[in-house]
C-alpha cells in the first residue's frame, strides 16, 4: 500500500515534544515498511527551511530544553527513502527562497496535486 502523508498544519505539539508528533508517527510507519510519502503545505512549508534554531524559545518563565530541530527530521525522513514533497505556491506566498531548503525536497504545484494524489493508495491529511 502506498500512502501520501499530507502535513498542513505546522508545529503541531513542538512546546510539548521535541519533534512535530507527524512527522515522527511517518518516521516510524516507514520504520516498519509501509511505502510512505510526504506533502508539506500551508504553513508546514516552512519545515523545510535549514538550519532551523528555536533554542532560547520560552513561554513565561518556561524554557524549552529540547527545542524542535523540524529541518533535521525532514532530512532524517529523505535519508530513510521518504520522498518529501511541497507545494510550490505555499512557499512563494510565504516568501522562502528554494535555496534556503533541506536538500532532496520536491516542488509540486497546485495544479499538479490531483495526478500526485492519484498515485497512492490512501491519502492521509493531518
Amino acid at each position: 500500500m502506498k500512502v501520501l502523508s499530507i502535513v498542513e498544519t505546522a508545529y503541531r505539539a513542538t512546546a510539548e515534544e521535541q519533534d512535530d508528533t507527524i512527522l515522527w508517527l511517518n518516521t516510524m510507519f516507514k520504520g516498519a515498511d509501509l511505502d510512505v510519502s510526504i506533502l508539506l503545505r500551508g504553513n508546514a512549508v516552512n519545515y523545510l527551511v535549514n538550519g532551523q534554531d528555536a533554542s532560547g524559545l520560552s513561554f513565561g518563565g518556561l524554557e524549552l530544553t529540547h527545542p524542535p530541530k523540524i529541518d533535521e527530521d525532514i532530512a532524517t525522513l529523505l535519508d530513510k527513502g521518504v520522498p518529501v514533497h511541497y507545494v510550490a505556491e505555499d512557499l512563494a506566498d510565504r516568501g522562502i527562497p528554494t535555496d534556503k531548503l533541506v536538500d532532496g525536497v520536491k516542488p509540486v504545484h497546485r495544479g499538479e496535486l490531483p495526478a500526485l494524489l492519484g498515485q497512492y493508495d490512501q491519502v492521509w491529511h493531518w
